[in-house]
Order: structure tokens, then C-alpha cells, then sequence
């Protein structure tokens, strides 16, 4: 096929690599979905982009169409943090046979397109861990996904798991968390809980402690002091995350949108979205609802000069604003 538009988007996370390709009038007419393609998950990057790079060959094959047919392409990805990420990230896409640059972005930045149609504002991902960006409309960016205070999926779980162990221990409060998490993992009590986790073969890794962080923000949601502490705490991070973001690229915080995406802001309790939003006095927050792959898709239509926001968002109608809360691209660090 030549000669047609076709664009293609990747979402590239820890636990999932979305992608989509798709034609000039923002139909997809390929998808895929692959592991984890972020390069420092598992401390093997070469497997992770080989995940990508085989998640993308296979979108191809179901849009029926090449590498060399795409007009752009877009790649927002996990773990691409450092200089030395992107220079090894556009090494292994080299491979796949692109007639063109591809653009490479942190998840920040593509989570950020997809609530920001002028792609200026900040972003706060937080799903199997948390990525915090922000840009300016001249071109400024600044992301880290190494913040001195993580604040995933993974960490508010383990922050769970830990309040069960104190509270079974009699080393800490009680909590509701309790009872939930032992019938999760169908554990008797806190040590068979810390056996099941520790033990020598254990296989209760990443994608068992996730499913914890949605319980964690169910319980927070009845009142739980144990619970809602967690949950309080991490926003204010993650807000303090946004705020100093948005000052690398010289944004003021009234009437900025602050994007709110990843996996565990996609519950529906405000009390973590509320809680970085307080942080953000004037900002404006925005909740998603499409899936991450929308922006890198926006991202790849927006370089060819194509407008595609009405139709892959539906107008905007699709993306939800709400209250409850106050609150060639130049790197900065």
C-alpha cells in the first residue's frame, strides 16, 4: 500500500504495550497488544524491545500493511526517561523498517496530548508505577519517571500489604484492609500473607501486589483511616510531583489542565485525584476516558498537520472535565 495516510501509535507500559495503526480519517484498521515493553522493568531491556518491536510487527500484520507504508509513527513509552533511553529505544526501531523518524516520548508526554489538545499542561500517570511531566507550547518538556518519592500501582500496594502486616503483628493500627487482602490471596493471617510473598519461589510478583491498589482505594472510599492515609499521602506526592514539573517549564498553575491517567487514576474514587489536586491550587483536572493509545495516536496526527481530536475523542464530549479539586521539543532538567 502507498500513496494513503496511515499513522501509528504505542502505548508502552510495564504490564502492556498497546498499538494501533491507523488512516487519514482516524479509522484504526490494526491492533496489537504485547507485554511489558519498559526497559527497566526486569532489568532487561533488550527483551522489553523486543516486546515492542514484536507488538508493532503484529499490528502491521493485522492493518495488513508495512513499516514503510506508515507516514509517522509515535512511540510513548515507560521507561523512556534518560538521553541514553532514547538513543537506545531509536536503535531497536531502526529494525523495523520505517521510512521515516519516528517520534519517541515519555508516557507523561503522550498521556498528557490525549486531555491537552495544544499538548501544553501536565501530566500525572500513575499506573503500575508514575510518570509526572509537563510541557509548554513553545516546545519546553520536562519528565521524570525516577522521582525521589515513587508512587505507583505497585508502591500504594505494598504500602497495603505492609498496614496488613503491622495490623495482624499488633505492630500497627487495625485496619479494613485487613480482611480484604487475606481473602485476595486466600492467606490465614499476616505471617502465612508474608510467606506467601516471600518465600523462595514465590510468584506473587508485580501483577499480584497490583491487584491490591484497587482494593486499597475501595476501602480508603468507606472511611478507612489506615487506608485513606495511604492514599492521601501518595496524592500529595504526586501533586508536589505535578507543581515542580510545571515550574521546569515555566507554567503557572491557574487554569492549567493537569492530565490524570494511568490504570489506578482510572478508579472511580476522587480521593487520590482529589488529593493531588490540592496541590495544584488553579490548575484544572482532566480525566480521560479514552485509553493512552488515543494520544500517541493525536501525537502522530498531529505531525502530519492533521486535526483528529473531534474524531478520535468524539469532540471532546468523551474526555471528562470535572471539579472537586483545586488545584522538535526542548528538554529541560
Amino acid at each position: 500500500m502507498t500513496g494513503a495516510v496511515l499513522v501509528l501509535g504505542v502505548d508502552g507500559g510495564n504490564s502492556k504495550t498497546d498499538v494501533a495503526v491507523a488512516d487519514g480519517s482516524g479509522r484504526v484498521v490494526g491492533r496489537a497488544r504485547g507485554g511489558n515493553s519498559d526497559i527497566y522493568v526486569g532489568k532487561e531491556p533488550a527483551r522489553a524491545l523486543d516486546e515492542l518491536t514484536a507488538a508493532v510487527r503484529a499490528a502491521l500484520a493485522d492493518a495488513a500493511v508495512d513499516a514503510a507504508d506508515l507516514s509517522t509513527s509515535v512511540f510513548s513509552l515507560a521507561g523512556a526517561d534518560w538521553p541514553e533511553d532514547f538513543e537506545l529505544i531509536a536503535a531497536s526501531l531502526r529494525g523495523l523498517g520505517l521510512r521515516h523518524e519516528p517520534l519517541v516520548v515519555n508516557d507523561a508526554m503522550g498521556g498528557l496530548r490525549l486531555g491537552s489538545p495544544d499538548w501544553q499542561g501536565v501530566a500525572v500517570v500513575c499506573g503500575s508505577f508514575n510518570a509526572v511531566g509537563a510541557r509548554h507550547r513553545d516546545g519546553t518538556t520536562f519528565h521524570l519517571g525516577f522521582w525521589p518519592d515513587r508512587v505507583g500501582g505497585f508502591d500504594l500496594a505494598d504500602l497495603a500489604v505492609k498496614a496488613v502486616h503491622r495490623d495482624g503483628l499488633g505492630l500497627g493500627p487495625t485496619t479494613a484492609l485487613t480482611p480484604r487482602v487475606h481473602e485476595l490471596f486466600d492467606s490465614t493471617d499476616a505471617v502465612d500473607l508474608m510467606h506467601r510473598f516471600t518465600r523462595r519461589g514465590s510468584d506473587l510478583g508485580l501483577v499480584a501486589h497490583l491487584q491490591v491498589a484497587p482494593l486499597l482505594l475501595d476501602v480508603a472510599g468507606t472511611g478507612d483511616e489506615v487506608a485513606s492515609t495511604i492514599v492521601r499521602a501518595a496524592g500529595a506526592a504526586l501533586g508536589e510531583q505535578a507543581r515542580v514539573a510545571a515550574e521546569r517549564v515555566g507554567l503557572g498553575l491557574d487554569g492549567t489542565p493537569v492530565v490524570l491517567t494511568g490504570g489506578v487514576l482510572q478508579h472511580p474514587s476522587t480521593l487520590l485525584s482529589g488529593s493531588i489536586m490540592a496541590r495544584l491550587d488553579g490548575a484544572v483536572p482532566v480525566r480521560p476516558t479514552e485509553p493512552p493509545i488515543f494520544g500517541a495516536l493525536l501525537l502522530a496526527y498531529d505531525r502530519l498537520g492533521l486535526g483528529m481530536d473531534d474524531v478520535l475523542l468524539g469532540g471532546g464530549a468523551r474526555t471528562r472535565r470535572y471539579g472537586g479539586g483545586r488545584g522538535g521539543d526542548r528538554a529541560v532538567r
